[in-house]
């Protein structure tokens, strides 16, 4: 896990002391992550092939959707408590997102939080958005984020070839016997 805030490692030391490795890149003033600062983070990871990186970017839903760090997918949480207009409010993190995942949703017997309103907006913003309603505290949905995950491995495992040895002057001439066909 790549942790991205401005301040403080408490992030990356709860993820740590929960088994799984972590690595905190704090930005100072910065309001997001960039490609430089994971790459420099991936490397003190040493993870092995196959692996699942997530990256966490500052906590905000502004300047992490306009910046690349070579993920495959991008998703926002937006917690209940923040209310349902968040998708029209900051619409480049949910276009860019492929999927949402609505968290706290425990709490939503003490709010005024329209779901289905939410969830409009979210998909006017983007039509393709998945969805997924949690709760980290009951563990509701957990189940489904987890299944989403997996699959997203399975599927990058799957897409992988295996590497090829580089051989200019097999390549080369191949490329001349190609050329010779024409």
């Amino acid at each position: 896990m790549i942790e991205g805030d401005q301040q403080t490692s408490h992030d990356a030391e709860r993820i740590r002391a929960a088994g799984a490795p972590a690595i905190q890149i704090n930005t100072g003033k910065g309001c997001h992550l960039d490609a430089h600062m994971v790459g420099e983070a991936l490397a003190a990871l040493e993870l092995t092939q196959g692996s699942l990186l997530l990256i966490e970017n500052v906590g905000n839903l502004v300047c992490p959707a306009a910046f690349d760090l070579g993920e495959a997918h991008k998703v926002v949480i937006l917690s209940v408590t923040e209310g349902e207009d968040k998708p029209l409010k900051y619409p480049d993190m949910f276009a860019a997102a492929d999927l949402l995942l609505l968290n706290k949703i425990d709490l939503l017997p003490h709010l005024d939080f329209d779901v289905a309103r939410c969830l409009a907006y979210a998909r006017q913003v983007n039509p393709a958005i998945r969805v997924l309603q949690l709760s980290a505290q009951s563990g509701e949905g957990l189940d489904a984020w987890l299944d989403w995950l997996q699959q997203g491995v399975q599927a990058a495992r799957a897409s992988q070839r295996p590497a090829m040895a580089y051989r200019p002057h097999a390549d080369r001439a191949a490329a001349q016997m190609a050329q010779q066909q024409q």
